[in-house]
């Protein structure tokens, strides 16, 4: 059973053990950013809270954010994630969303971000207004999965860059995992973390996800879940 939790007046959160769904209301519409991993019924739970149309947006298409996507007849999704969300079984029409793009739910805008690296389409969300940054999995103090074939380590960090450019533009980022809500310093914690990683000079451990044995690389501030180098196989 998910948890609601009001985060002000047209803003909440959903708990679906630990996978973050967010509502976000205008004066015309509401927004529910992602659909969850255990919550088919997203759709109706965001009904439960808003009397306004409900429209869906994906951050991504990663298996525990789109269990609800079947309740809506369209969702909006970044493009370069749709090969992704169709090999899952995804249902219904694609909106595309491209970055920069503005999704306005009446008072207020939502600017795209396009920052793929954990998959092909990931986007984050800067609720302008309100100067809050929703970031999907890719800013977060948990651990961020890096191993699989849609993922891409250095784009990733050329996005957490690009994201830096907008720190200016937010207080505060909700993330889709971990704790919440989390300070903007973490974007220039998880570049150096990811940095490391890609140069080779941070420490890891072998452990198995899902069967399959990944490199796990803690630091103080996150994880990181990626694929075991050549060298140590």
């Amino acid at each position: 059973m998910a948890d609601i939790i009001q985060i002000n007046e047209n803003s909440w959160r959903i708990d679906d053990n630990g996978v973050y769904l967010y509502l976000l209301e205008g004066t015309e519409k509401a927004l529910l950013i992602d659909s969850g991993m255990n919550t088919p019924n997203a759709k109706r739970i965001a009904k439960s809270i808003t009397k306004l149309p409900v429209m869906l947006l994906n951050t991504h298409a990663d298996v525990d954010h789109i269990s609800g996507n079947g309740g809506f007849e369209c969702f909006y999704m970044h493009p370069d994630d749709e090969d992704h969300y169709r090999a899952q079984g995804g249902a219904g029409t694609l909106l595309p969303v491209n970055d920069n793009d503005i999704i306005d739910l009446g008072n207020r805008p939502l600017r795209i971000i396009f920052i793929p690296g954990h998959t092909p389409g990931s986007i984050a969300i800067l609720d302008m207004n309100n100067r809050v940054l929703l970031s999907g999995d890719s800013i977060q103090d948990g651990t961020i999965f890096m191993f699989e074939q849609h993922r891409n380590m250095p784009l990733y960090v050329e996005s957490l860059k690009k994201l830096s450019l907008y720190t200016h533009e937010f207080d505060t980022i909700y993330p889709a995992h971990g704790t919440f809500p989390v300070d903007p310093g973490l974007i220039s914690k998880l570049i150096e973390g990811a940095e490391q990683i890609i140069n080779g000079t941070a420490n890891g451990k072998v452990v198995d996800m899902f069967g399959n044995p990944v490199m796990l690389h803690k630091f103080p501030f996150a994880g990181f879940l990626c694929p075991i180098p050549e060298a140590q196989k």
